[in-house]
């Protein structure tokens, strides 16, 4: 697929993507015998759900010159993503992971191939090509940050040129703890980079480990003083609290959270929920109203066994939404 001529991709996102297998059957990964082939990424989860939404969505990243790598640039395409700031690159391979068969809705065992790989490569080179002025979204999470010292470099690169360009920024710390030098870190550097974002998406115990304080309202607070617009914290099965000032109307808020009768697997959970609450904002949804479709798309999400199997496409969202009953202010 060649995106040469077309229109450059209103909607933004970069990061790590790799190649995924699961364990067919549950138990220890030493174990395993079969697996099936998926990809994974915080970034592309979200990618993947806003482009199913048909919004035009560009992924920028580097993989192995290898199958691993076609696999991932094929799999993007047919989602719908432009890809032409993906990057085959010939010296690294490409990231792998392996996710054994969680059960009882507990967090299941993952284990990383990525040292080394592609995209720890990723610069502010490879954005070189990048049309900001087309830019109407940018999203971003901690993970690339915390990959390698260049890969933080393109981070910046990227919230400093959306946020010059007047674009939208939505900002997902998806901490990593394991993937950084030191917590207090990890602390300053995503501290800072909410700081560039418009929406931040934290999980409340992320939050928590983030600023320091306790409360939904004063975790919330934090960003907001240092210049969001708008704060949406992850409370897992009791919903989400929003709190911010979006169309010059200042209000905060916890919506309830969707039940789920089982619970198969809760990794991509949040990123379903950052393409709820992202699509709903672009769409011109209330804050309300964003935060309930964040909420529906993340208990969507972890009703199935791949991190992003379970994100609707546009049918399948408008047919949810009527389902559900009036919003009361």
């Amino acid at each position: 697929m060649t995106h040469a001529s077309a229109a450059s991709p209103e909607i933004l996102a970069f990061g790590e993507a790799m190649t995924m297998f699961v364990a067919d059957t549950p138990g220890p990964l030493a174990e395993v015998e079969h697996f099936h082939r998926r990809i994974a990424g915080a970034d592309t989860n979200v990618a993947i759900g806003l482009a199913r939404l048909g919004f035009p969505v560009g992924w920028l990243s580097r993989v192995g010159a290898d199958s691993f790598g076609d696999f991932i640039r094929h799999t993007l395409e047919a989602e719908g993503l432009d890809c032409r700031h993906l990057t085959s690159d010939p010296a690294h391979p490409t990231g792998l992971l392996f996710k054994a068969r969680a059960e009882g809705g507990a967090d299941p065992r993952v284990e990383y191939f990525r040292r080394g790989s592609a995209a720890s490569r990723l610069s502010p080179d490879d954005a070189l090509s990048v049309d900001f002025g087309a830019l109407r979204h940018l999203h971003a999470t901690g993970i690339p940050p915390a990959v390698s010292t260049s890969c933080r470099e393109l981070s910046w690169h990227m919230l400093d040129n959306a946020r010059a360009a007047g674009a939208s920024i939505s900002f997902d710390p998806n901490l990593r703890p394991s993937l950084w030098a030191s917590e207090a870190e990890m602390r300053e550097t995503l501290n800072a980079m909410a700081a560039r974002a418009d929406w931040v998406l934290p999980g409340l115990a992320e939050g928590r480990c983030l600023t320091g304080l306790e409360t939904p309202h004063d975790i919330a607070g934090y960003y907001l003083d240092r210049g969001a617009r708008a704060v949406i914290i992850k409370l897992g099965p009791e919903g989400s609290y929003y709190r911010g000032t979006l169309a010059g109307r200042e209000e905060s808020f916890t919506q309830a959270g969707f039940p789920v009768a089982e619970v198969v697997d809760t990794v991509g959970a949040g990123d379903g929920f950052a393409v709820g609450v992202v699509s709903a904002l672009l769409d011109g949804l209330s804050p309300r109203g964003a935060v309930r479709r964040g909420n529906l798309i993340g208990a969507r999400a972890v009703q199935v066994v791949g991190d992003m199997e379970g994100l609707p496409d546009r049918a399948r969202l408008g047919a949810l939404e009527a389902s559900l009953p009036p919003l009361t202010p």
